[in-house]
């Protein structure tokens, strides 16, 4: 018999906001441990019919709910995030289960720490209650196949023969089932605006250094950033909310806080820049979709043509990857671990990689810095560069990834993006070719998510993309 789904009748967990799910348990119509049971059960059977689950965390969860429900009781608030539950893409560590890495090899390794990130859902109240699938090394061994990962390829929960995307795969996939409020991804190039669009949720990219890195598994250092996946633009920003900020441990976070409010989406007068080029490439139903959101966008926005500079972005981005993931495997690379990965390609081009020229890499690494001077500058006249989030919708599970197209960003602003460590959010905004979602992707300057998050809430309080649920 189903457990009681928080809402006092039995039936599927179908979770709401986290707003919505923070009202109903200040109301008292729901509890921390009921919020946590329900998802528990739904993540042990849909969640692991997606693979996305690698470890259900389950006596901390109860555990934390039953802490959560005493301190709401006795009139102690720890803010929106208290008695909600959510999920880790398993490159975070915790020092209570192991962390995977989404690797086969590893699928055993216990760190004895938790992530930063971690901590500070921890003192928010949230609940975790999952430690969620992951392309393996973050797709940092370069991978071809769409079943990278040994939990199984992630399946789409609008339709299981197409794929999630890369690499946050389980953290996409629980969301968007309703199976969680919200997830935290990891980006490095698109691994949370991609899955984010096939998938049908939101997805924020923060500005590079706006939330710590500690104890997260390092693909790129200079890339690397963490990030939640979420129904609502709205919801992203009281996760990052919980979780910006400083670290010691982590020298590379910025001295900057983060704040937002909900009257910031009343704000008018955002002016926004389309990249000439954006639908090369793009598919129709894709296409169409952007079209539509953009006549939305000049509803209460100024839109105008922009020119990206013209430089080799993907290439650099590509390298930078591979030479620096390359360091950060070193070890597995060195003692024969690649062989027990799940996807062929993996097991072989890390060895390329490891090989790499110093030169080309010092190379990547000065055009960067000009890319980020020519972003910085056009940025300063954009609340947002607009642009599909994905070339088309998601692709079936038996096919493999065509990289010869480089980015599958239209314009190749995910590379832009990027390389100058720009926040980028992700917003539902249709369906294309199989009934599968797609995504508008908005670009912003450095440390301006408030701005993006105004204006991503401005969009969804005018659609009701984000709404719509999968079958099932």
């Amino acid at each position: 018999m189903p457990r009681d789904n928080g809402t006092g009748a039995p039936g599927a967990w179908v979770p709401g906001s986290i707003g919505d799910l923070a009202s109903r348990l200040r109301r008292g119509e729901t509890s921390p441990t009921k919020l946590a049971e329900a998802a528990i059960e739904a993540l042990s059977s849909k969640g692991r019919a997606l693979n996305a689950i690698v470890t259900l965390t389950e006596e901390r969860a109860l555990r934390q709910a039953a802490q959560a429900e005493a301190e709401l009781a006795a009139g102690i608030d720890r803010g929106p995030l208290h008695g909600i539950p959510w999920g880790a893409k398993d490159l975070l560590a915790t020092r209570d289960y192991p962390t995977t890495w989404g690797a086969a090899p590893l699928r055993n390794q216990r760190i004895d720490h938790d992530a930063t990130v971690v901590e500070r859902l921890d003192q928010a109240g949230a609940v975790l209650v999952a430690k969620l699938a992951m392309v393996e090394f973050a797709g940092g061994m370069g991978y071809d196949e769409l079943n990278a990962q040994f939990t199984g390829p992630g399946l789409n929960p609008w339709s299981r023969k197409h794929w999630t995307g890369g690499s946050s795969t389980g953290s996409a996939a629980a969301v968007a089932a309703r199976l969680l409020p919200f997830a935290i991804g990891s980006e490095t190039f698109g691994s949370i605006v991609n899955p984010a669009a096939f998938c049908g949720v939101t997805g924020l990219r923060p500005t590079y250094g706006r939330i710590s890195r500690f104890g997260a598994m390092a693909l790129s250092w200079t890339l690397d950033k963490l990030g939640p996946m979420s129904l609502t633009a709205g919801d992203s920003a009281l996760v990052l909310a919980a979780i910006a900020g400083p670290d010691p441990r982590d020298p590379t976070t910025a001295q900057r806080r983060f704040a937002y409010t909900p009257a910031n989406a009343r704000r008018s007068g955002f002016r926004l820049g389309i990249p000439k080029g954006w639908d090369d490439g793009v598919e129709p139903e894709v296409a169409r979709n952007f079209r539509a959101s953009v006549k939305l966008l000049k509803s209460f926005a100024t839109v105008e043509p922009v020119r990206l500079p013209d430089l080799p972005v993907d290439a650099a981005v590509v390298l930078i990857i591979a030479a620096e993931g390359a360091s950060a495997f070193e070890n597995i690379i060195e003692d024969g671990r690649l062989a027990e990965l799940s996807a062929p390609s993996d097991r072989v081009k890390a060895y390329a990689y490891a090989v790499l020229p110093s030169q080309d890499y010092l190379r990547a690494m000065r055009l960067r810095r000009r890319v980020a001077q020519d972003m910085s500058r056009l940025m300063a006249d954009y609340d947002a560069l607009v642009t599909p989030t994905t070339l088309g919708v998601a692709r079936k599970v038996t096919a493999r990834l065509d990289r010869s197209k480089g980015s599958p960003v239209a314009g190749s602003i995910g590379a832009y993006a990027n390389l100058a460590g720009l926040p980028g959010i992700s917003l539902p905004n249709g369906f294309g070719a199989n009934g599968l979602p797609s995504g508008l992707l908005l670009t912003g300057g450095a440390w301006q998510e408030a701005r993006l998050i105004a204006l991503a809430e401005a969009y969804q309080q005018r659609t009701d993309w984000h709404r719509a649920t999968p079958p099932g």
